[in-house]
């Protein structure tokens, strides 16, 4: 009968050879805090749904030690049966452990956890630094009740508005988000030592996210670069590029394209595009872009075997974006994420750039 140690010894091996060299004492944390005591419940995609899944039996301890995403709550209804839209859910382990092998968690060290969740990714932040320095941060009142029961009372488990990071608290030696963000708050630069790490995802509207790791600097500012893994993450539901889209118009101009909607399902072009395009603009569905500040739409259909049908509506064509953006990334050479640094200056823009190898560079401010 398989048991959770031997689950555990499992994915610590997945997690190794799915990631580059990890810290051992990464590795280590994963198999001394078990996982299961914080996904009591988890739901999978079925028939338009997300479905619960029935706690008990090797086969569902098998699926919580996979490496693997694990939507934890629909609908923001906790113990639903049934729901639509995914509110909360437990982060693919191996993604996990590469965003703390880059946090660089030394025993002491001062940890700001923003995205409490199910608890899961605090508790190894506590084998990592010791349980009474970790500070984990939640805007939602029953995950923040649900994580302090299963984390226990010295670590400190925040009912707080993310973007803030956690009022009062700190300084911290580390800041590490599970949600994502267009732009990295202010409050996490303020709240962070000089030297000390930031590893957040960084997100965009095409869904290609990507995790940033940054070093704080004296002036206040931080620089970095990209982990080379792709990262979709929930969005900090105080983002304001978070917000739902309603009402999207149909109809308009039409014409057609070399570039089909599929391209925006590459996760290395997404990442350069999303730099590209405006902020505000999001993705709608797997072909339709919209910009809600001026109205403008693009939706492809594609169609096999011969050029994809563009429908625009509104002032501005947001595929001519997307095809610009396609032109450029070829040209050079579909540069990888990790060859981007993010650097943002005291109080002032934050940038990411590309160095090419030729000589030039790209900047696109967040």
């Amino acid at each position: 009968m398989t048991t959770d140690i031997d689950a555990r010894v499992r994915l610590a091996r997945d997690i190794e050879r799915g990631a580059s060299v990890l810290s051992s004492r990464v590795v280590e944390a994963f198999l001394n805090v078990p996982r299961h005591p914080f996904v009591p419940a988890f739901y999978r995609w079925e028939d338009g749904a997300y479905r619960a899944q029935s706690a008990g039996g090797g086969a569902w301890l098998g699926s919580v030690y996979a490496d693997e995403v694990l939507v934890t709550e629909v609908d923001d209804a906790p113990g639903a049966e049934v729901g639509g839209v995914a509110t909360s859910s437990s982060t693919a382990p191996g993604l996990m452990a590469e965003m703390l092998d880059a946090l660089d968690v030394r025993p002491g060290d001062r940890v700001l956890e923003v995205g409490t969740g199910t608890g899961y990714n605090a508790a190894l932040l506590c084998h990592l630094a010791g349980a009474g320095n970790v500070t984990t941060v939640d805007r939602t009142a029953h995950l923040v009740e649900a994580a302090r029961e299963r984390l226990g009372a010295d670590v400190a488990v925040v009912r707080a508005d993310g973007v803030h990071g956690c009022p009062g608290g700190g300084p911290f030696d580390r800041v590490i988000a599970t949600c994502s963000v267009r732009r990295i708050p202010r409050a996490w630069l303020d709240q962070c030592v000089t030297g000390g790490l930031i590893v957040a995802p960084i997100g965009n509207a095409l869904g290609g996210g990507a995790v940033a790791c940054l070093t704080k600097l004296p002036d206040g500012g931080a620089a970095g670069r990209f982990l080379h893994r792709p990262a979709a993450f929930m969005p900090l539901r105080a983002d304001g590029n978070a917000a739902a889209v309603h009402d999207v118009p149909t109809g308009g101009r039409r014409r057609t394209s070399v570039v089909g909607a599929r391209v925006l399902d590459d996760h290395g072009f997404s990442f350069w595009a999303g730099l590209r395009l405006p902020p505000a603009v999001v993705r709608v569905g797997g072909g339709t872009l919209h910009d809600p500040t001026d109205g403008s739409t693009a939706h492809v259909d594609d169609h096999p075997g011969r050029p994809s049908t563009v429908t625009t509506a509104g002032p501005r064509d947001l595929w001519q974006l997307v095809e610009a953006a396609r032109t450029t990334w070829r040209r050079h050479h579909r540069p990888r994420r990790e060859w981007f640094t993010l650097t943002i200056a005291p109080g002032g823009p934050q940038l990411v750039s590309y160095g090419a190898p030729g000589g030039g560079m790209t900047c696109c401010p967040l």
